[in-house]
């Protein structure tokens, strides 16, 4: 059994934003239910030439954010009249209304040279009312963000909660021929290489601010913990005891990190102190515990242990003590990763191949989410409304993304090569 266990754990920004007015707050249902209809109108160019791969990308984001939601089914208009500018005065709302529209989006962009400034109006349709306005002034590299802001915004106004459409998600790939992390968009766009330094590097974790990361290295030998900032290549060591420094991972306050050690013996979890230090043993057995997870409020911590014979979930408080098991069904549970909302914990479940699970944290619905292919390494989004995981369909094994019952399943991850281990940033 510790030797299946072991094989799986081997084997395995910016310009600050120019905001103008917004109007408040506006509750807008659908009725029965249903999905809000949100249209997406062409940018409208403000410079004499248009740049129509600048309007295209502003629209195709906004299309990709808001019909993964969940909440909307949005579509691209180009069909209907276009209006003289893009404020509340100038929106004759007719043609939405009579095509069935709930909602609208309206934007306008200038670029000159390599600034660009794009403006962003959430109109509600039905009540003929302005819901929201914004304007980003910044780098024409940065008309994604932009874009994905202002989707944060859709929500935020719609909801109540803010969007996670700017956050980021870490893992590793075999792009290079070895295994080295990356950061890329939630989306799969801009991915930027972190580690460079020609070993095998896994499970990377981000600090509570989402500046820096932690994972485990192999580059001098040892699988060791380090740290980096997304801002500096300098690759600090935290852990490198005897041993195993695996799993590890920030509580939610960045005072501690919990991790896997095997110091004195079989792997058990521990937390040290941000700057590595001050190690303390939280578990005692003569099995092995891994992939420690913090509950948000940093007062638990669930983890795997094969304490039954075979690796299920646990979860303790955070000081060792009150220790309960979790998973009762499947005989093969790993990989935990606990909602930003407390109320659910995501894992793998070995049924032949590897499957994501969802399971409230006193145990009971317990909720299968994917069932195609091989899938790994649950990661929640900043907002709870989506997973991140691993999933190899076919011959290719990729990152994917899904809502949080299971839907809408997209592979986000591109290019040659393996990729495994997401972890989502936690802002």
């Amino acid at each position: 059994m510790k030797t299946a266990l072991f094989s799986l754990i081997y084997i395995i920004l910016v310009l600050p934003l120019q905001v103008s007015a917004q109007t408040g707050y506006i509750e807008v249902t659908a009725p029965g239910n249903r999905l809000l209809k949100l249209a997406v109108d062409a940018p409208l160019p403000l410079d004499p030439i248009a740049n129509i791969g600048s309007a295209k990308e502003i629209s195709d984001v906004l299309l990709f954010d808001m019909n993964m939601s969940g909440i909307a089914s949005a579509e691209s208009s180009d069909t209907l009249p276009k209006n003289r500018g893009i404020a509340l005065a100038d929106s004759d709302f007719m043609p939405w209304t009579t095509s069935g529209y709930d909602l609208l989006i309206r934007s306008a962009y200038s670029i000159k040279g390599e600034e660009m400034t794009v403006e962003f109006r959430l109109f509600d349709v039905i009540n003929r009312k302005q819901m929201s306005a914004k304007r980003y002034l910044g780098r024409t590299n940065e008309l994604r963000r932009f874009a994905h802001s202002f989707a944060d915004e859709v929500l935020l106004v719609i909801t109540g909660e803010k969007g996670c459409f700017t956050s980021r998600i870490a893992y590793v790939s075999t792009q290079t021929g070895n295994k080295e992390i990356s950061v890329m968009d939630w989306d799969g766009h801009n991915p930027l290489p972190l580690t460079r330094n020609g070993s095998i590097n896994l499970n990377p974790d981000f600090a509570p601010d989402s500046r820096e990361i932690i994972f485990t290295s192999y580059k001098r030998g040892n699988p060791d913990l380090y740290r980096r900032a997304l801002s500096n290549p300098t690759e600090i060591a935290m852990s490198k005891r005897k041993g195993l420094n695996i799993t590890g991972t920030w509580s939610p306050d960045g005072s501690k990190i919990a991790l896997a050690l095997s110091k004195d013996g079989d792997a058990e979890i521990y937390t040290i102190s941000k700057d590595g230090g001050n190690p303390r043993r939280l578990t005692v057995s003569y099995s092995l515990e891994v992939y420690p997870t913090w509950s948000p409020d940093g007062k638990q911590i669930a983890f795997v242990s094969d304490r039954l014979g075979k690796p299920q979930i646990f979860v303790m408080d955070a000081d060792g003590g009150n220790v309960r098991r979790l998973t009762t069904s499947g005989s093969y549970n790993v990989n935990p990763r606990w909602s930003p909302k407390g109320d659910r914990i995501a894992y793998s479940r070995s049924n032949g191949g590897f499957q994501i699970y969802s399971i409230l944290t006193d145990g009971t619905g317990d909720t299968q989410l994917t069932s195609d292919g091989n899938n790994e390494n649950p990661s929640w989004s900043p907002d709870g409304r989506f997973i991140t995981f691993s999933s190899k369909r076919g011959s290719d094994q990729g990152i994917y993304i899904m809502r949080a019952d299971g839907t809408g399943q997209t592979r986000i991850s591109k290019g040659n090569g393996r990729y495994f281990q997401p972890a989502w940033s936690r802002n």
